[in-house]
C-alpha cells in the first residue's frame, strides 16, 4: 500500500497555469505507475495522464494533450501535473492514483488513491 496526498489546487483564470503535486509514502514509490484522474460535478471520473516507473512512458487524454505534462521524481516520492492553458472545462477535483499494473488509462487498474484537490478555472 502507498498513501497519496495531493496539493496545488486552487482557483485560476482561463489561460492560466497550475502545478499539482502528489506526495507518496509507504511502500517503494518507484514500483508504481502513477496517474492523474479528475471528476467534475455530475460527471464520472475520467483519465487525465499516466506515467510509468521510469518516466519512459507517458500517456494523456486527448482533451489535455499539449497542455498538461505529467512527471515524477522518484527521489522525492512525488508525481506532478503541470497544467497550462487551463480552460473552464478543466474544473474538477483532481485525484492522484498509484498502481502496479503499468501506465494504464482505466481507473480500476489503480489500487491507491489520494483524497483529491480542487481545481477551478474561471472564465
Amino acid at each position: 500500500q502507498v498513501q497519496l496526498i495531493e496539493s496545488g489546487g486552487g482557483v485560476v483564470q482561463s489561460g492560466g497555469s497550475l502545478r499539482l503535486s502528489c506526495a507518496a509514502s509507504g511502500r517503494s514509490f518507484r514500483t508504481y505507475a502513477m496517474a492523474w484522474f479528475r471528476q467534475a460535478p455530475g460527471k464520472e471520473r475520467e483519465f487525465v495522464a499516466t506515467i510509468n516507473w521510469s518516466s519512459a512512458l507517458m500517456y494523456y487524454a486527448d482533451s489535455v494533450k499539449g497542455r498538461f505534462t505529467i512527471s515524477r521524481d522518484n527521489a522525492k516520492n512525488t508525481v506532478y501535473l503541470q497544467m497550462n492553458s487551463l480552460k473552464p472545462e478543466d474544473t474538477a477535483v483532481y485525484y492522484c492514483a498509484a498502481g502496479v499494473r503499468g501506465p494504464l488509462r482505466t481507473a480500476s487498474n489503480y489500487d491507491n488513491w489520494g483524497q483529491g484537490t480542487q481545481v477551478t478555472v474561471s472564465s
